[in-house]
């Protein structure tokens, strides 16, 4: 459970202030609002990139704030959207002449709240434009992929946008980026265990001992099949086929890879878990480019993991080789 905490009231305050004194060399608090910003995030001629969610899931979506990543993010309650209101303040304390660009999981309260800070930012005749994150292949089948839930892979897709951005494309150059980006991401994730919400005794969710849950949400939403707990090579073999069986049409055979942890997993399991996803890998004759292995989308305390997958071309490796750094991800 969530132990480290004062009134649970004030989680997310505490959490903002604690975060933006550790980073004060990245970012800075967004004034009069729920949000955070990079130094030097407004600059004439660039795009700015904001992100943005419920807390409870970071390093997604703050941790991602500095140079050649986000330019700001809107920070919700815990498993909560942030408001119309909020979005609206962190994008007018960023927004330049190039425009501004949202990027959020396909979420119905994220939506309608982005959406109404986009209406008044047009209003205010700031240019604005949304990239939806939809990379969770359990949540809807391949012929509904647009409405699928923005997960794990959304790094891959505020990579991107970040990296674009940062090289000085226009509005419209940056949103194809990141379009290009989830277009090119699957992610499949299974649960051990459930997390707990801040002054809360009973978890969110429970998974019976000795059994998981396939295709989860982040936020605890029912997944697609519970069955027995298995070793990492079968849960290796499961989540690779899942992902790879939705590969994007046309695609090559070079990738990059997250193993990600929801919270709980250790890193060293998610080592001896990547070992035999590699295998799989190797196996369907894919060559993986860049890894990653970590937590970079959790759910508070919850016990599992995810696999993501990015198919890449020469303009998608130009961009997640592009340099970042922020606090929780740095490229030289």
């Amino acid at each position: 459970m969530t132990k480290l905490i004062n009134d649970p009231s004030d989680f997310k305050e505490d959490m903002i202030a604690g975060m933006v004194r550790a980073h004060h060399k990245h970012m800075k608090r967004v004034p009069n609002a729920a949000g955070v910003m990079a130094h030097g995030a407004l600059r004439t001629g660039k795009v700015s990139v904001i992100n943005g969610g419920g807390s409870g899931h970071y390093p997604v979506f703050a941790g991602l704030v500095g140079t050649g990543m986000m330019s700001a993010a809107v920070i919700g309650d815990v498993f909560t959207s942030p408001s119309g209101e909020q979005a609206y303040r962190v994008a007018k304390a960023v927004a330049s002449d190039a425009g501004v660009l949202f990027s959020y999981g396909h979420y119905s309260g994220d939506v309608m709240n982005f959406d109404m800070a986009s209406m008044r930012l047009e209003d205010d005749g700031i240019a604005v434009d949304t990239v939806l994150v939809t990379d969770d292949v359990a949540s809807a089948p391949p012929s509904e992929r647009g409405e699928r839930r923005g997960i794990a892979g959304g790094f891959f897709v505020y990579k991107a946008l970040g990296a674009s951005a940062e090289r000085g494309d226009d509005l419209a150059t940056v949103k194809a980026a990141g379009e290009h980006a989830n277009d090119h991401t699957r992610t499949f994730g299974i649960a051990f265990d459930g997390c707990t919400l801040p002054g809360k005794k009973e978890p969110l969710f429970t998974v019976d001992a000795g059994k998981m849950e396939l295709g989860l949400g982040i936020h605890g939403e029912p997944g697609i099949d519970v069955g027995e707990l298995l070793p990492a090579k079968d849960l290796a073999n499961i989540m690779t086929d899942k992902v790879l069986a939705d590969a994007p049409e046309g695609a090559g055979n070079e990738i990059a890879v997250i193993v990600n942890s929801l919270g709980r997993t250790s890193e060293e399991e998610l080592f001896v878990l990547y070992k035999d996803i590699a295998e799989q890998l190797e196996h369907a004759h894919l060559t993986v480019i860049d890894t990653h292995v970590g937590r970079y989308t959790t759910s508070l305390d919850m016990d599992g993991c995810s696999l993501s997958v990015i198919w890449l071309d020469d303009e998608l490796k130009t961009l997640m080789a592009a340099p970042a750094d922020c606090p929780a991800y740095v490229r030289k």
